[in-house]
């Protein structure tokens, strides 16, 4: 199950990495959201792979503050 996740905007598009609950780790360049993608992009089709990674366990994102649009931080929990 998902738990966490970073976003990083990089010259070559948008790059994850989602931490798990068992301590795992899944990182790479994020499909759908190339160099040019906004922020806002980068983190729907993030919240997408966590939603199909979580299965029938539906997750929603809380996204931290970020002091600039290349770099995110959320947290991963069930939907409400």
């Amino acid at each position: 199950m998902p738990e966490s996740v970073v976003l990083l905007a990089t010259p070559d598009g948008w790059r994850h990495s989602i931490r798990t609950a068992d301590g795992g780790m899944l990182c790479g360049r994020l499909d759908g959201a190339g160099a040019e993608a906004e922020a806002e992009a980068a983190q729907a089709a993030v919240v997408a792979l966590l939603r199909d990674l979580a299965g029938d366990a539906g997750v929603e994102v809380t996204w931290d503050p970020s002091p600039d649009q290349a770099s995110w931080t959320g947290r991963v929990g069930p939907v409400r």
